[in-house]
């Protein structure tokens, strides 16, 4: 009998104002031994990073997806979620003969899939997808503030918080950057 991959996925970056939406998708032997998993919004940054070690060390394959801006505000950040989704699965080294994704399924079947809803709570391999685009997205963030430090990317990942809608008004947005599609920064543009 051969064995079944099953690949989950899930995204990060779908709200922030700023940055690409990632993706990835992660397949996990049964027996995978990874201990702590959970949805990486419930996670600390240090125990999400220590988890994507572990995660790298251990999963069977991994695959990232990057959707930046500029095709986000083209195709709108639903479609450009998907599209990262299908990325991260095109990337992984084993072809998993099914994927659960976190929320809803992608309507490109190439890969038999299936929505779970509430999946980043309830499925290991989902979990660790989660924490692999979170922590793979705000690295992501904490090098454009390097660029970018007024705008504070290392503390807010590019979400609307008030540091960062002020930053917006003091100092406009950045072409390629900010999402010009999403309202808060529209108004701006």
């Amino acid at each position: 009998m051969t064995k079944e991959f099953i690949a989950g996925v899930d995204e990060a970056g779908r709200g922030p104002l700023a940055g690409p939406v990632v993706a990835a998708a992660v397949i996990l032997d049964d027996n995978h031994g990874i201990t702590g998993l959970r949805d990486s919004k419930k996670l600390s940054q240090k125990k999400r990073e220590f988890l994507y070690d572990v995660i790298f060390e251990k999963a069977a394959s991994i695959g990232i997806g990057k959707v930046d801006v500029k095709t986000i505000d083209r195709i709108n950040i639903r479609e450009a979620t998907f599209k990262a989704m299908l990325i991260a699965l095109g990337r992984l080294s084993i072809k998993p003969s099914k994927a659960l994704i976190d929320g809803y399924a992608l309507n490109n079947q190439v890969i038999p899939n299936e929505g779970v809803i509430g999946g980043d709570d309830l499925v290991d391999s989902i979990k660790a997808a989660s924490i692999i685009a979170k922590v793979t997205r705000d690295q992501q963030m904490i090098d454009l503030d390097k660029d970018y430090p007024q705008y504070g990317f290392i503390r807010h990942k590019g979400y609307g918080t008030l540091e960062h809608l002020s930053a917006l008004e003091e100092f406009g947005i950045i072409k390629g950057q900010h999402r010009e599609s999403f309202a808060p920064i529209r108004r701006l543009v």
